[in-house]
């Protein structure tokens, strides 16, 4: 019998490996002791005992009797589950939940994970405190490997996998489920576990994008074998666009195809083409608007291509090059003899339609925020100062979001010497972190956090005003008081010690970073 110790059955009231062995230690036969608890934890049918010794003479272990019986047991309560959920009894919800309760401390143990999973399948509210409970175990979703090896070739188990991960997302809008459900994928594909791989109508697609992701670029090859994957969704079979959008809305495929857009752009500019011009920039941006329309494609379960909107190509893409522009002109300027120099100075406004598309489209928010982390790593303060505060309002308040803030303000670390000047930090944090933080509190924690890097580089004055404002009021979470306070200690010891001659160094970018050359000039390189 298995004596590995396994998690939740002591909450049910059996016997686990723990137990065995505190019997073994206290015993004084442990033969005796042995045969005591095969009796009392094994299946118990009367008439089985007088079997079991048969088995024994065969040569066939305990173990292996039990497992087959436990698998052809399990096997059953899953069509069993599967059969009352789609019968039409009332209390059919009812018996589900009961079973949800009785099953789910055992949602650790892989044996019974699939009834688990089977039981969350076919409930059409899961209980808040359970899902939070599954969210909250890293342990349950940390290694991809792990899920690979439980789900072995079970078509039926990986579709109820795929089904747990939708559901997840639904409920949480955490994009990383998405990140999952590719790297599974690609998991069973690196195992050769073709009696997986064959079935799953996104495998190529998937196959061909992880590619891309590794090269942090989509060539001209694959877009072409992509566009052909999508082209390819026959009528009839449209449900497999929601498991692709999901795959593009992995932000590792987001961060590829937005990186790609850019020096797309960049080449663009320099054969003085327009972005309609190019076939493959328009995939890009389809690909793109199918992987940020995943949450509402699966939620509806209208499943067909949301409508790109043309002006993407034809008013965003060319306000943003000519931003860019703008940049180039500037910085060429400066570098002129001063007797051929003209009194151009920085601009400061941005065109209208970058702002407005940044405020009313998804997929053009998303490529203005890559641009700003962009030219953020690349220290351009100037660029820097005059897209700010574009950022106060824009499509669903995605520059508010975590993945971006904790892109951004690393970045910023970079420019750390420009925060002890009156107009950065104005920009910076009157213009745009303060602008929200009271009614975000994940805006907060990320301008204390920055803080604690930066206070000793801002301008005094305006550090003293930034401590009155971020105090955290009664009502904070701990990480943001526990912050503020970390920070008024690293004041306090720095105001007692000389500083640091060294340049701070950036923040922890454990994020999927923007993967771009860095360069010391002023201006935006190439993209």
């Amino acid at each position: 019998m298995e004596t590995k110790m396994c998690g939740g059955l002591p909450e049910l009231g059996i016997s686990n490996g723990e137990d065995l062995k505190e019997t073994l230690t206290n015993c004084t036969e442990p033969l005796k002791a042995i045969d005591q608890f095969q009796m009392e934890n094994g299946i118990l049918l009367p008439t089985l005992q007088s079997a079991l010794p048969f088995l024994d003479l065969h040569g066939t272990p305990r173990l292996e009797f039990h497992q087959s019986v436990f698998d052809e047991l399990r096997e059953k309560l899953m069509e069993r589950v599967a059969t009352i959920a789609e019968g039409k009894e009332e209390d059919r919800y009812g018996k589900l939940e009961e079973l949800l309760e009785k099953s789910f401390p055992l949602v650790k143990m892989p044996s019974i994970q699939p009834v688990v999973m089977q039981v969350l399948k076919h409930l059409p509210k899961v209980p808040e405190k359970k899902l939070k409970m599954v969210m909250a175990d890293k342990e349950l979703y940390k290694v991809v490997l792990k899920l690979t090896q439980m789900i072995g070739k079970n078509v039926k188990l990986y579709d109820m996998v795929l089904q747990f991960l939708r559901t997840l997302f639904l409920r949480t809008r955490n994009v990383h489920y998405c990140t999952l459900r590719a790297e599974l994928l690609m998991s069973l594909h690196d195992l050769d576990i073709s009696e997986i791989c064959s079935v799953d109508p996104c495998h190529k697609f998937t196959w061909c994008l992880d590619a891309c992701i590794r090269e942090k670029f989509v060539d001209g090859k694959r877009a072409r074998e992509l566009q052909g994957f999508l082209d390819g969704v026959k009528k009839g079979q449209e449900q497999v666009l929601g498991d692709l959008s999901m795959i593009l809305c992995d932000p590792f495929a987001s961060n590829t195809m937005v990186l790609t857009i850019m020096r797309n752009l960049q080449e663009l500019l320099s054969q003085d083409a327009l972005p309609r011009d190019s076939p493959d920039l328009m995939l890009l941006l389809r690909m793109l608007s199918l992987g940020q329309g995943a949450w509402d494609m699966i939620d509806s379960q209208v499943f067909k291509e949301p409508r790109l909107d043309l002006e993407l190509m034809t008013r965003f893409l060319p306000a943003m090059l000519s931003v860019v522009v703008d940049d180039h002109t500037f910085s060429v300027e400066q570098k002129l003899p001063s007797e051929e120099k003209t009194s151009l100075s920085y601009p400061t406004t941005l065109p209208d339609a970058f702002t407005r598309y940044m405020q009313e489209n998804r997929v053009a928010c998303e490529m203005g925020l890559y641009y700003i982390l962009h030219i953020a790593k690349l220290r351009n303060k100037n660029a820097l100062q005059r897209l700010l505060p574009a950022l106060v309002e824009t499509y669903n308040d995605m520059a508010f979001g975590d993945i971006f803030l904790h892109l951004l303000t690393g970045h910023l670390t970079l420019l750390s010497d420009e925060f002890g000047g009156e107009e950065f930090c104005l920009v910076v944090f009157d213009g745009f972190l303060l602008t929200t933080f009271s009614s975000k509190e994940n805006v907060h924690r990320h301008t204390l956090r920055m803080l604690l890097h930066l206070h000793h580089k801002v301008l005094p004055s305006h550090m003293e005003t930034l401590m009155k404002t971020l105090e955290p009021p009664k009502q904070s979470s701990d990480p943001v008081k526990e912050l503020h306070s970390q920070l008024i200690e690293k004041i306090e010891a720095q105001k007692k010690s000389p500083p640091l001659p060294e340049e701070t160094p950036s923040l922890d970018l454990s994020l999927h970073p923007v993967n771009v050359p860095t360069a010391a000039s002023t201006s935006t390189p190439p993209l």
